[in-house]
């Protein structure tokens, strides 16, 4: 199978269920965003950290590939003429959703509490995970928009809210276990000649 088909040389792509829609529709939008994010928590699980964080973010790519194709599937195409579902896959579960849960009740426990918003950046580790989490609250900001004129398992969107508190909890707990320097954004009060 040839990885190029020319189909979408024209500006368009089809959807689950065989739909064109032009690359620019916000259901690509949608997954193509989880995709870029995907990408960049792969980039996260390639560095130097815990095995178990790495077992983590298998699990959430996994479950990120599962979105992105309830995303590339309009509602009428969920269903096949024989009655049975198009996307033949576990969907989003409670589960999911607790594993992530988990997982931040686990590393706050051993992470001083936040009383400051903290500056992206330290050590490039923690770096990578504050990209995923932005991208993530894009993706996020795309599926709600999704959601509001094509509505799909509401779970996606908790899902993807979970997530990306996950994402800001790792950059914090790998600032701790990289001893890297986590700096507090503590604003200015007021302006001087100095600051212009």
């Amino acid at each position: 199978m040839k990885i190029y088909t020319k189909t979408g040389d024209k500006g368009s792509t089809a959807l689950y269920g065989g739909t064109r829609v032009p690359k620019h529709h916000i259901r690509i939008e949608g997954y193509g965003t989880i995709d870029e994010l995907n990408s960049w928590i792969g980039l996260v699980r390639d560095q130097k950290i815990k095995e178990d964080y790495k077992k983590v973010l298998i699990h959430v790519q996994d479950r990120l590939f599962t979105i992105g194709a309830i995303l590339a599937t309009p509602p009428e195409k969920e269903f096949l003429k024989s009655g049975k579902k198009r996307l033949d896959i576990p969907s989003i579960s409670d589960g999911d959703i607790g594993i992530l849960e988990k997982e931040i009740d686990q590393m706050e426990a051993s992470l001083p509490p936040m009383a400051h918003f903290v500056l992206p950046g330290g050590h490039t580790t923690v770096s990578y995970c504050h990209i995923a989490r932005t991208i993530c609250r894009r993706a996020e900001r795309k599926a709600t928009y999704l959601y509001e004129n094509e509505p799909f398992d509401p779970l996606v969107l908790q899902y993807l809210n979970r997530l990306s508190d996950y994402l800001f909890v790792l950059a914090r707990k790998l600032t701790s276990d990289l001893q890297a320097n986590e700096e507090k954004w503590v604003p200015k009060k007021g302006t001087t000649e100095n600051d212009r």
